[in-house]
């Protein structure tokens, strides 16, 4: 037997912001990022739904890409301050995985990032408020995952949060809210998305559910991801690529991820480098790596009508990364080789400890780890 996890409303489509209306309560804390909400006008429109529906609001700002645990305390605080009854992640991922975490320490401020990492470290949440999730980037789909990464810069390590009391209770997946993201983030965000869709195909818990799902969303990103970089103002693209990313998130939220997220995240926490760049350089090698364990690239080869094998879709995949002006190796993003190289070895011991690890369709070892983050450097194929 098996459950279908997700969010526990979910309203999609272009002007589906308007459906904040159905939520009830009397505060809600507001948790966005930078000033692209407030720019875009979204800011204003959430504050003036939950005024007409007799909220009273409060806004923390300034999450900034991958949250940090100092931040996520800070937001913590202002919580324990203005007492809300709802919680509402605007914005990217970034603003939404925060929101998440600092949800999390309001409910029990006594939590270590330690515990919160472990199975059944976060206890049951809505004893004092409930969640919700609006994205305006189309990558995570963390407005319907059980999943929030959070940084700890000091010691250089991403804490990915994994339990199902963080799937939100309410989400909306409205593409308006994304015609103002730049090309390099329509381009990284979707690729982070086709990648969630990829590792949850091909990981080693069997799901019929999150298998069509992830289907559906690889599908909808190849046909979508280059005519939303290149016209962000084609609503259509822009709502299919939300709803790809939302796919993703059920496909993973359901299946879970592999070693792309396992490298991605240390490469994020050590390097900054943006966590949907970090997949697409490295998903074409991974998909060579673990090709050797499965057969499902093969499926998706013939699904995207690139071929039959697993290469045939390891190359489209490099191909769609071309198209959309993302780097295809760590030298091309710029870090310095040695530096790179010196930083291998634990990083590659930090991501044989990440809960992804687990679900990869392949047994690995630090030692293969190792070897697909030196062969990134110069873009190797890799053959081991």
């Amino acid at each position: 037997m098996a459950k279908l996890f997700g969010s526990g409303e979910l309203y999609h489509g272009l002007g589906s912001l308007e459906e904040l209306k159905q939520i009830k309560g009397n505060k809600a804390v507001i948790v966005i990022g930078g000033s692209s909400v407030s720019r875009n006008g979204s800011l204003d429109r959430v504050e003036a739904i939950l005024k007409e529906s007799g909220f009273e609001t409060a806004i923390f700002s300034g999450v900034e890409a991958d949250p940090s645990v100092t931040t996520v305390r800070k937001g913590a605080e202002l919580f324990t301050e203005f007492q809300p009854d709802w919680v509402i992640g605007l914005g990217g991922c970034s603003a939404i995985d925060a929101a998440k975490a600092m949800w999390a320490l309001y409910e029990y401020p006594e939590l270590t990032f330690e515990k919160m990492t472990e199975v059944g470290g976060i206890p049951p949440l809505r004893k004092k408020a409930r969640f919700c999730a609006i994205p305006s980037t189309s990558g995570t789909g963390t407005e319907i995952t059980a999943l929030a990464v959070i940084t700890d810069r000091e010691k250089g390590v991403k804490y990915p949060l994994v339990s199902y009391e963080l799937l939100p209770d309410f989400s909306i997946v409205d593409g308006e809210l994304c015609k103002s993201m730049p090309k390099n983030v329509t381009a990284n965000t979707g690729l982070d998305a086709l990648t969630h869709c990829v590792e949850a195909y091909v990981s080693n818990i069997p799901d019929n559910y999150a298998e069509a799902m992830a289907k559906g969303g690889i599908q909808l990103i190849f046909n979508n991801i280059v005519t939303a970089v290149n016209t962000p103002e084609d609503g259509v693209a822009r709502q299919n690529m939300h709803d790809a990313s939302c796919l993703g998130g059920y496909a993973f939220t359901n299946a879970w991820l592999g070693i792309v997220h396992s490298l991605a995240h240390q490469m994020g926490g050590v390097f900054g480098v943006p966590h949907g760049c970090a997949n697409a350089i490295l998903l074409p090698n991974v998909i060579r790596y673990n090709a050797k364990a499965t057969e499902g690239y093969n499926d998706l080869a013939k699904l995207i009508r690139c071929g039959e094998a697993a290469e045939e879709f390891a190359v489209a995949i490099e191909n769609l990364r071309a198209e959309c002006g993302v780097p295809a190796s760590i030298a091309e993003y710029g870090i310095d080789e040695k530096a790179w190289m010196e930083a291998i070895p634990s990083m590659a011991e930090h991501a044989m400890a990440d809960p992804c690890t687990g679900f990869n369709p392949r047994t690995t070892s630090v030692e293969d780890l190792a070897k697909i983050y030196e062969a990134i450097y110069h873009d190797v194929k890799v053959d081991f």
